[in-house]
Formats: structure tokens, C-alpha cells, sequence
């Protein structure tokens, strides 16, 4: 994740001592304004709208682009339960598809569960690997299909020269405590698309009939929530988006290290990555969960196993695979038809993946000579007919 210290410290008290904290009121622009203006030019895209969370960014990217009840969005088994709920705030149901050994969500698959009902496909760039955005859009263009894509696990990271959650239709990003811009809580909207922006901003803010805002772009005003960030949030992304490039970089040096030591172990081999060139993410693939799961207990610092980070597994998404809500006359899933129906089976690739998998931090906040040190540890311990080599 990435630091918090002073400068988010002093750019946070410079807003305190201002007096102007809430998004709207007050003159000129604030930070929120800069931030956005200069997020877009990062990423290369129109239009930016600061949020409140990442789960906010999805649901109001979803409620942007229209999806609502009798929708379908396809959503990877492994993430965290907020991309499957989301397509549920909407009024849509979330329609689960396996991933592949990059573990990001399988085109195949993809192709497997269309269906009449389907509007949207929402990849997430998983722990810092990126999706298969070609085919994937390829799909979508040829199934008259949206793509909203989930980058809250991998913001900053390219695709093909393009950063990930500005491919799509409508891009959503995280900027909590574990991802790779750290506010704390937060996120973002991304999109190209004028009406999609000012759908967006309607939604994110009850109140946004009164604001006065004049380019909506036709669009009829419409009643939101309140997803709106404040200033005091806006103030840390522009500290954090200007740290953002160079830990990305770092990231990147540490896979090239990292997976060229790890590579030469036969215990394991290194995960595919959808764009090896540009990777900040980094995977081992065992033969067997029970390989995977010695290696995770051999290996606690900067390594799990990930089933056994189970909050991303669908099969602990008790509340979606019981298909309840707040309140019954208000669940999609009553008036989902035909009937959609999940079992604990109903992406067993998906879960072999998992089982036999380990995810490697990148240890961008220590030196590089200990990534190599413990890279060197790892591929050589976990082959006992190897000795121990601490060189670097």
C-alpha cells in the first residue's frame, strides 16, 4: 500500500485552516477540483469525479451507464464481494464467471455465460494483475455489451500503454488504506463519455439539481445519493497522485527481480501476466493446494495463499449467494428472470486456482537488495534438494 506521512499531514491542515471542507460552497477551486483535472490528464482520459469509496465509484459508474433491474453484469468469483454487490445497489444481479491462471477474469468464460439479459461485463484488475482488456472489449463491441471496469486493485497500472480503468466505458477506482493511492477511504469515476459524467455527477449527489451546473449535457436531472468526497480527501489524492508514477516504477523493477529469481525454481513456476511488460504484480502457481499451502506457511512475510484470503472468494459471499437484502420488496433477485442460481461449485476452476496459488509482494517499501535476498529464499527453499543460498 502506499505511505502516509507529513506532506498529506500539511496539505490537509492547509484546508482545515481554510474553512472550506465540503465539496461544494466556497470560491475558486479547491482540491477536488485539482485533483480531478490532474487525474485526468494522468490517465488520459475526459472526465474524472472523486467519490467517496471505491464501492461508491461501482455503483455509481453502474447507475451512470444505466444498468438497473433485468440486467445481468458479469463479475470475475475471485474479488472483493463490493463488484458483485454493486450490480445489486442498482437493481441489476451479478451473474459470477471464473477466472484464468492470470487471475483475472477468463474471455472464455466470458463468452460462456452471455446471455439475452446481459448489459455489462465488469473486469477487475485483481491484485495489481490486469485483465485481458483486448478481448474482453472484442466481447463486448461484438455483444453490443458495457464495460465498467473495476481498477480499486490496481490504480496507476498499464494495459498496452493505456492505464487500466480507462479502457472501458466507465473506469472505477479505490484509493483506500491497501491500495496503491492511500487516503484512508475514497475513489473515483473515470469515463470519456459526456452524458455517462453527467449522469454520474447527478447521482453521487442528491443535491445536484440545486447546484446550478450547466453542462449535463441534456440529461434530465434525476435524484442520487451522497457518494461526494471532500475537500480534506482531496487534498491527500494530490499528494498521493504525485507519489503514484514512481512507486508504480519501483513496482515494476521489483517484478523484473523478483520473477527472474523465482523463475528458476522448479517447485513453482511465475503466473502469466496479461501484460509481462508493464507487471506490478507478481504469483507463483503450484501443482497442488497443499505445495501452495506449505509454501504460504514457509513463507509469511509478503506471501498468502490466496484462498486463504477468503473475503475475495465468492464462496464466502454468504449475503449475495443467499441472495437477501434489506428488504425483500427491494431485491433484485425477485424480479431476475429466469431465477439466477449460484452453488458453492459454480466456479470450481476458479477455486483450483486459488488453492494452488500464492500472491508475492513486491516489497516496494524496502530495499531492493532484501526483495532480492527474500526472492532468493523463497525459490530456494522450497525445493529441500537445494541448499540455502542467501547470496544477492
Amino acid at each position: 500500500m502506499a505511505r502516509v506521512g507529513l506532506r498529506e499531514w500539511f496539505a490537509v491542515g492547509r484546508v482545515v485552516m481554510s474553512g472550506r471542507l465540503a465539496r461544494y460552497g466556497g470560491g475558486g477551486e479547491g482540491p477536488l477540483t485539482r485533483f480531478e483535472a490532474d487525474y485526468s490528464e494522468k490517465f488520459g482520459v475526459k472526465h474524472t469525479l472523486a467519490v467517496s469509496s471505491g464501492t461508491g465509484a461501482l455503483i455509481c459508474a453502474l447507475a451512470a451507464a444505466g444498468v438497473g433491474p433485468g440486467d445481468e453484469v458479469l463479475v470475475p468469483a475471485y474479488t472483493w464481494i463490493a463488484t458483485a454487490a454493486a450490480p445489486l445497489a442498482v437493481g441489476a444481479v451479478p451473474v459470477l464467471v471464473d477466472i484464468d491462471q492470470t487471475l483475472t477474469m477468463d474471455p472464455a468464460d466470458i463468452l460462456r455465460k452471455i446471455t439475452p439479459r446481459t448489459r455489462a461485463i465488469l473486469p477487475v484488475h485483481m491484485a495489481n494483475m490486469v485483465c485481458d482488456m483486448d478481448r474482453i472489449m472484442e466481447i463486448a463491441r461484438k455483444h453490443g455489451l458495457l464495460v465498467i471496469e473495476d481498477a480499486c486493485q490496481a490504480v496507476g497500472a498499464s494495459y498496452k500503454g493505456r492505464r487500466v480503468g480507462a479502457i472501458g466505458d466507465i473506469g472505477a477506482y479505490s484509493f483506500n488504506q491497501f491500495k496503491n493511492i492511500n487516503i484512508g477511504e475514497g475513489g473515483a469515476v473515470v469515463t470519456n463519455s459526456d452524458r455517462y459524467f453527467a449522469r454520474a455527477r447527478m447521482y453521487h449527489d442528491v443535491g445536484a439539481v440545486f447546484r446550478g451546473h450547466l453542462d449535463n449535457d441534456n440529461e434530465p436531472h434525476f435524484f442520487g445519493v451522497n457518494l461526494k468526497a471532500s475537500q480534506i480527501q482531496g487534498a491527500m489524492l494530490n499528494v498521493q497522485l504525485a507519489k503514484l508514477d514512481p512507486m508504480i516504477r519501483r513496482m515494476r523493477k521489483r517484478y523484473r527481480l523478483m520473477s527472474r529469481i523465482l523463475a528458476s525454481s522448479p517447485a513453482f513456476r511465475v503466473g502469466p501476466h496479461n501484460d509481462v511488460e508493464n507487471a506490478v504484480g507478481l504469483h507463483l502457481i503450484f501443482e497442488s493446494a497443499e505445495e501452495a499451502e506449505r509454501f504460504a506457511g514457509r513463507n509469511r512475510r509478503g506471501v498468502y495463499r490466496l484462498y486463504d484470503s477468503s473475503r475475495h472468494v465468492y464462496t464466502n459471499w454468504v449475503p449475495i449467494l443467499e441472495q437477501r437484502a434489506a428488504h425483500p420488496k427491494m431485491n433484485p433477485f425477485a424480479w431476475a428472470s429466469p431465477r439466477i442460481e449460484y452453488t458453492p461449485d459454480m466456479c470450481a476452476r476458479t477455486l483450483d486456482i486459488l488453492q494452488r496459488t500464492c500472491r508475492i509482494s513486491l516489497g516496494e517499501n524496502y530495499p531492493s537488495p532484501l526483495a532480492a535476498f527474500l526472492a532468493r529464499r523463497m525459490a530456494n527453499g522450497a525445493d529441500p534438494a537445494r541448499r540455502l543460498s542467501y547470496a544477492v
